[in-house]
């Protein structure tokens, strides 16, 4: 039995130093057992050794076989409380060296701001003196006489701050106003005739669309009809375009579009009026008479001075199936042969629907079937009285 335990026991790997002692130990408790049992006492007691100590270097032994990781500072600061200086020291140099590259960053940068705004400030100095120069002198004559005005007495700053102030405000007035007080020249007299209704046209979106792709980029595309609607409405009407493009861009535009000169009058930018941020067109400009005024656009900010003269559409997008054209030519052709005394009334009803093209569609179709409804009766009416006898006296 013996000999089984100490087998046991040895299985764990001990070092040659730990093995007899361990051994000496068990035998020496299991002969001290035996002879207690026996009722011997022995001569000398048997010495219990500590078997403490081979177990913790069988323990030792298994913990340095496994991989050593490195310990940090604050654990080496711990465990070995000498080291804790040194790293504390490192660490304090490490952060100092970073604060001062960070304040060396800093102030390199401020210079650099500082020196911009000097800069940025020396130039729109320069430019103010330079604008008070040029926009506050006196104008001359062809010979190179100073031309008097109503500054001319003033101090020389006054006199030039003034006379550019004046500039300012004339470049402002230019931009924000029309630029001539009437738009278009008067009405023509006989024996020229002048057509009894203006028809104010935008051109973007209702006439042409702006289209890109790849292989053509930026062109303008006809909308489906607008030739037969230039023509057709030139019967009856004084045609004008009136938009908020700028004039290099549409006039190359409107003399591919109207080769046969339906359009009479073309009107860009310069003549309307710059209002919270949008090209308004002012009709009290047009030099015409607004009860026969009728503008076909899609923008209501574009003439909200006169909505009760505009005919609002949808806006094309360019899709070829498009039609709105053939029944604004319908409308506008029932106005002008219907001899309309203000045509602001017309419009006014029209204006109250989403869709007044649809609207003009249902009328239509209810003045036609009034119109067969009536025909129908007046001829009812008409037929002799004689002739319905006698055909029903002979049987036929």
């Amino acid at each position: 039995m013996a000999q089984s335990v100490l087998g046991r026991l040895l299985k764990c790997p001990l070092n040659s130093a730990a093995r007899p002692a361990y051994a000496h130990n068990l035998f020496g408790t299991q002969l001290q057992r035996r002879a207690l049992s026996l009722g011997v006492v022995p001569a000398k007691p048997i010495l219990v050794r500590n078997h403490a100590a081979p177990i913790l270097a069988c323990n030792r032994r298994n913990t340095t076989d496994a991989p050593k990781k490195p310990a940090s500072p604050e654990i080496l600061s711990k465990l070995f409380p000498q080291t804790a200086a040194n790293v504390d020291e490192e660490t304090e140099k490490e952060r100092k060296r970073k604060e001062e590259e960070e304040a060396k960053e800093n102030e390199k940068a401020f210079k650099r701001m500082k020196v911009g705004f000097a800069v940025f400030a020396g130039a729109g100095g320069a430019l103010l003196v330079w604008s008070i120069y040029e926009f506050g002198k006196p104008e001359v004559d062809a010979d190179g006489n100073v031309i008097e005005d109503e500054f001319i007495k003033l101090p020389a700053v006054e006199q030039y701050l003034k006379r550019m102030w004046k500039s300012m405000h004339y470049y402002q007035k230019m931009i924000q106003e029309p630029s001539r007080e009437k738009l278009l020249p008067d009405p023509l007299k006989p024996p020229y005739i002048q057509p009894p209704y203006t028809l104010v046209l935008e051109m973007k979106d209702v006439l042409v669309h702006p289209d890109w792709t790849y292989q053509t980029g930026w062109r303008f595309k006809k909308r489906p009809g607008v030739d037969v609607f230039l023509q057709e409405c030139a019967k009856h009407f004084e045609i004008v375009v009136f938009t908020a493009e700028q004039g290099m861009t549409v006039f190359p535009i409107l003399d591919a579009l109207d080769p046969n000169g339906y359009i009479m009058y073309r009107l860009v930018r310069d003549a309307t009026h710059f209002i919270d941020g949008h090209h308004v067109k002012n009709l009290d400009n047009l030099n015409r008479d607004l009860r026969k005024v009728i503008v076909v656009d899609w923008d209501p900010n574009s003439t909200k001075m006169h909505p009760d003269n505009t005919f609002n559409i949808a806006r094309w997008m360019g899709n070829d199936d498009d039609s709105q054209l053939f029944d604004l030519i319908s409308f506008l052709k029932t106005i002008a042969t219907t001899d309309v005394e203000d045509v602001r009334d017309v419009l006014h009803y029209y204006r109250q629907f989403d869709d007044p093209i649809m609207k003009f569609r249902e009328n239509q179709q209810k003045l036609m079937e009034q119109m067969q409804e009536r025909e129908r009766m007046e001829q009812a009416k008409s037929k002799p009285i004689v002739k319905n006898w006698s055909r029903n006296f002979l049987g036929r």
